[in-house]
């Protein structure tokens, strides 16, 4: 397969776009950018599309497809039961980076919900996104265009390097603001709770609808403790080459991890280091910065990109630095935590 490449970095092309939109009508793939990270859509109402998302990702079909709108009056025709609670946090961050859990319509096929009852709907913060929703039908069902397991892109060169003859289209918009999946919230039970953490926090959420609990499991690797987000529980995230945080005081940290890395050196391996703006002088060899403590976006921002870029460097294995921020922390170590398989170390 032939995959058109449409750049939008500086506006959006119609043409493109329309085009974009009539592939995905006729059941295609197309990637596109998000405020997050970037897609791979398709028709989220079409079950054979739907089912070629999973085909190009490698990706379990019974983790389920978020379905992205463009206005409020979508919602309303997928969702069976549209709680005060949703319509209260939609007012407030919508567009942007929050999907929340609805009973499902008929009209969603189970392909596109994973086999579930539910259907996770968003409304991205991206002007590309949105047109392209609207040129493509009004529901775009859409994961991270990335092959299962590897960190999500961030830019269309990383797209290109997964599905690049695997799918009809990527558009191209630049790199994404966020840098980090939008946060899940399930408002199926009693008290709603975030299944995936993201910008939208825990206290902003409590701000607009009072009491809201994160499931346990989020940051846990105790396997007797499954996440309740059936895609979860699936490696994500992750660099080929072993991975371990390192979290304590900075001049502990800096001190360990430079240790570790001195080490790995002398076993003949190829060590790679992920560090702060703040520290990045402190180590030798491979080291990437993942921005700012002082900007968390900067941190979020640049995750991703990181970990494809040690990749790219064939390093043996990965130290990284923790980073609990204030506002994103909970999304950001989340995302470190899941890439190196939980193995974290505080010194």
């Amino acid at each position: 397969m032939q995959t058109i490449f449409a750049d939008m970095r500086t506006g959006i092309d119609k043409e493109q776009m329309a085009r974009a939109g009539e592939i995905l009508r006729s059941g295609g793939l197309v990637a596109f950018p998000t405020e997050t990270v970037y897609g791979l859509g398709a028709n989220a109402l079409d079950a054979d599309a739907a089912a070629k998302i999973y085909r190009a990702k490698g990706r379990p079909s019974d983790n389920p497809l978020i379905v992205h709108i463009a206005d409020m009056e979508a919602l309303y025709q997928i969702a069976a039961e549209v709680p005060e609670k949703a319509r209260a946090l939609a007012a407030w961050f919508w567009p942007g980076p929050l999907t929340m859990i609805f009973k499902k319509k008929d009209c969603v096929p189970k392909t596109t919900t994973g086999g579930l009852d539910t259907v996770a709907v968003r409304m991205p913060d991206h002007a590309v996104a949105l047109q392209l929703i609207r040129e493509g039908g009004g529901f775009v069902a859409a994961p991270s265009a990335n092959a299962s397991g590897r960190p999500s892109p961030t830019k269309a060169s990383h797209v290109a390097e997964d599905m690049a003859g695997k799918i009809d289209m990527i558009i191209d918009g630049g790199d994404v603001g966020i840098g980090v999946e939008s946060t899940i919230l399930d408002l199926s039970g009693d008290i709603p709770m975030i299944l995936r953490p993201g910008y939208v926090n825990q206290d902003m959420l409590q701000k607009v609808i009072g009491e809201v609990t994160a499931d346990p499991a989020l940051f846990s690797a105790d396997p007797k403790e499954p996440p309740k987000a059936p895609g979860m529980k699936y490696r994500h995230y992750a660099p080929k080459a072993e991975m371990l945080i390192v979290e304590g005081a900075q001049e502990a940290v800096v001190s360990h991890i430079r240790r570790l890395a001195q080490e790995e050196l002398e076993r003949g391996g190829k060590p790679g280091v992920i560090a702060s703006e703040e520290t990045k002088e402190h180590y030798a060899g491979i080291v990437r910065c993942m921005g700012s403590r002082q900007d968390e976006l900067s941190i979020s921002r640049h995750l991703y990109a990181v970990l494809r870029e040690l990749d790219e460097q064939n390093v043996t294995k990965i130290f990284s630095e923790a980073f609990d921020t204030p506002v994103l922390g909970q999304a950001i170590m989340n995302r470190l935590l899941r890439a190196a398989g939980h193995q974290i170390v505080k010194v």
